[in-house]
Parts: C-alpha cells; sequence; structure tokens
C-alpha cells in the first residue's frame, strides 16, 4: 500500500501557496521598512513642485528618474526637462502593491494632465496572465477614477530574456492591455519590436546584463515613443521645470 502522506503533503502545500497568494487585483502594502520609508517619500514628494507628467511602475520605470542611477536621471533630463514629469515608481512592486500606494495618497490631489503607467513584469512567474491582466485594469480604473482628466499612456510590458518561457504570458497581457485603450484619453504605447526581433530576442545593448532591466538604450527608445505624445497633449516643453526634485532608493541614501 502507497503512503498517503505525499498526497496530503501536495494538498497541503497546495493550500499554503492559496492562503500566501496576493491576487493582483487587491491592494497589498510592501511591509519592508525600505518600502516604507519610500512611500512616506513618495507622499512628500506628491505635493512638491508640479507635476504635469506622472510615472508609475515599477523598479524599470523608477530607475529613470532615480538620483542612484545618476546616468539615467541624467537621460531622463535630457528628454523631459520643461514638462515637468515626476517618477513615482518603486522597486520590486507588484500590480497589486502599486494598487496599494496608489490608494494611499501618492496621486491624491496631483492632477496631473498625462500618467505613463509600466507595470506587470513582477508578478509573472506566480501569477497568470488573466489575472495580471485584471489587477492591471485595475490600476487602469484607480487612475482614471484619482485624475479624471488625464490621459493614461499604458506600456506594454517589455520583453525579457531571464526566463524566456515568460515572453507567451507577456504577449497576452500586452493584447489585454491593447483591448483597455480608446486612443484617446487611454492610449497603448507598444516598444518591443524596437527592443527584440519577434521571437522575443534583446537586441545586443537593450537590456542589463540580468536580460531584464533597460539600458540606456532602451530608455532612450521608450523616450522617443512618449515625447511625440507629451508634445500632441502639452505643447513644447517649457524653458524651466517645475517638477519636485527626483528622489532614490532610500537605502542607498543612508548607506553614504
Amino acid at each position: 500500500m502507497q503512503s498517503a502522506f505525499p498526497a496530503l503533503a501536495l494538498a497541503l502545500a497546495a493550500v499554503l501557496s492559496a492562503q500566501t497568494h496576493e491576487p493582483a487585483d487587491r491592494p497589498a502594502p510592501r511591509t519592508d521598512a525600505n518600502s516604507k520609508l519610500a512611500h512616506e517619500q513618495l507622499l512628500e514628494k506628491a505635493h512638491r513642485g508640479r507635476i504635469d507628467i506622472y510615472f508609475e511602475g515599477d523598479s524599470i520605470t523608477r530607475r529613470w528618474g532615480a538620483t542612484d542611477y545618476p546616468a539615467l536621471l541624467a537621460n531622463w533630463k535630457q528628454n523631459f526637462f520643461g514638462w515637468n514629469a515626476a517618477d513615482f515608481g518603486w522597486g520590486a512592486d507588484k500590480v497589486q502593491n502599486i494598487l496599494w500606494r496608489l490608494e494611499n495618497g501618492e496621486l491624491d490631489g496631483i492632477n496631473p494632465k498625462v500618467i505613463v503607467l509600466l507595470a506587470g513584469t513582477n508578478n509573472l512567474g506566480n501569477t497568470d496572465a488573466a489575472e495580471i491582466s485584471r489587477g492591471l485594469e485595475s490600476v487602469v480604473n484607480l487612475l482614471r477614477a484619482k485624475a479624471p482628466n488625464a490621459v493614461i499612456i499604458i506600456t506594454g510590458i517589455f520583453p525579457r530574456n531571464d526566463h524566456m518561457d515568460m515572453l507567451p504570458a507577456i504577449a497576452q497581457i500586452n493584447a489585454s492591455l491593447a483591448r483597455m485603450a480608446d486612443g484617446k484619453r487611454t492610449r497603448y504605447l507598444n516598444i518591443n519590436d524596437k527592443l527584440a526581433d519577434a521571437d522575443g530576442k534583446l537586441f545586443d545593448g537593450m537590456m542589463n546584463p540580468d536580460k531584464l532591466h533597460p539600458g540606456l538604450p532602451a530608455y532612450q527608445i521608450w523616450a522617443d515613443a512618449l515625447k511625440p505624445i507629451f508634445r500632441e497633449l502639452l505643447g513644447p516643453p517649457a524653458a524651466e521645470d517645475q517638477a519636485p526634485p527626483p528622489t532614490g532608493d532610500p537605502s542607498a541614501r543612508q548607506a553614504r
């Protein structure tokens, strides 16, 4: 007779996994101390200066306008100075964490004219594409509720080659994101054909050695796709910029 213990163990593991799984469409806070500090920092940032363009997302978004990535920050300023753009991305955030931050003050009272969203890659691997898509739709709906006059630009999830098996899910999610756009108040932007070939293999120099985070050339491709939209909606950049000062990873600041 075979022991029942292996089956019981598998059943228990499934129950525990279900209990610990955070649905992508339900707000969930990050509980680590550094993320709590970052949230406080972003709350303060939200009420400094003028913000016409609001970037939201995870580390891919965060690094572009962060003081702890000076080369990327220089590229950010080169491309967006004069448009009052502010970066509210936070590293390692999943969709549900972004929902929580938005529900807890990071967009309150800002009323930006444009919102740029890129999120979802951190949910890949342990959440199916349909759930990630539902979560991103919840983010878009919340952005619309908190900034009803903004044009929302949903950026398709970038290809990643650290896990090639994730490419089909990325394609499925991006197809869902495209369906969320009406081409007017909500727009969909996909630059993946400039980052990778038809099979999803990244072009040389597009990503860092981790094959996940963009390098400068990829950020410039993203900027080149965004700037015509910004010019259409906001006009040319002004000679002065009134955005709040850029922020960075609190742990990087403490380490100095």
